[in-house]
């Protein structure tokens, strides 16, 4: 039995954030996925998500969130995987973790964005602190794999490669659309992200099951193709948690950070 939160992490307040939850002793492992902390709060009330409704941002709620995710499982959440640089002391720069990522995923044009004191800064530390508050510390490279109530960080991107076993980067962020495929015209781009988009759903229906989520249309506005793409990135981390439950996911970085990955797309084992 396994109760994995995964959460798609915004580095500010600002914007919404994607919440799911797995749970591996029913057949349809993901049993709730919202586009932001609101959105998965109401799920553990029984209201559907909204998802052509604009979702806004908010400072984590952690302990709520975590209050949901057990009334939604049934039982108490195992691991938590989180989309965003967390670690045991203050974060002011690039880290070990990140430049372990970087070498190791740079090739595969996956390298880590450069954390501040600024973003995520207080409220990084905010979430650690709340989750360390409520018996879930960072799992570093000095973390037994396997090992119940982590906290740990995860990047999406690296997880792709392992889900959809491509060798590059995953061009689906709807945000960066008009940087991909310059040579399309902007309707064949978009026709390539929602294909994109699909192909991540397909990779995560393979491992978990049906998904509790609709693919939006093409033609849907950027504002719920954003709430897809949110989701699929906070499923995405929850199926990184699973792995590191089932022990087949390895940790880069040091003993105060570290980003997990599917052992399966590490080339130089740390």
């Amino acid at each position: 039995m396994a109760i994995v939160l995964g959460i798609d992490a915004a580095w500010t307040p600002t914007q919404p954030s994607g919440v799911a939850l797995l749970d591996t002793t029913v057949s349809t492992k993901c049993v709730g996925v919202a586009p932001s902390y609101a959105a998965f709060l109401k799920l553990a009330d029984g209201v559907a998500v909204d998802w052509s409704a604009s979702h806004l941002g908010q400072e984590p709620p952690i302990s709520s969130l975590m209050e949901a995710a057990c009334r939604i499982a049934g039982a108490p959440v195992d691991a938590v995987a989180i989309d965003m640089p967390v670690s045991r002391r203050a974060i002011d720069s690039r880290r070990a973790a990140d430049n372990a990522v970087s070498r190791e995923f740079g090739g595969r044009r996956c390298s880590t964005h450069t954390p501040s004191s600024l973003r995520p800064g207080p409220m990084g530390a905010r979430i650690t602190e709340a989750f360390a508050a409520l018996g879930y510390p960072v799992a570093t490279v000095d973390t037994a794999p396997g090992t119940p109530r982590q906290l740990l960080e995860v990047y999406p991107h690296t997880a792709l490669l392992s889900l959809l076993a491509r060798e590059i980067r995953v061009p689906y962020k709807v945000g960066k659309l008009n940087r991909y495929w310059r040579n399309e015209t902007p309707g064949m781009r978009r026709e390539l992200l929602f294909q994109e988009l699909g192909a991540i759903e397909a990779g995560l229906t393979s491992v978990l099951g049906p998904l509790p989520i609709e693919r939006p249309l093409p033609s849907a506005k950027v504002k719920t193709l954003k709430a897809f793409e949110d989701a699929l990135d906070a499923m995405i981390s929850a199926w990184v948690g699973l792995l590191y439950l089932e022990r087949r996911a390895v940790a880069l970085g040091d003993s105060h950070a570290a980003i997990w990955c599917p052992a399966d797309v590490i080339r130089r084992m740390p």
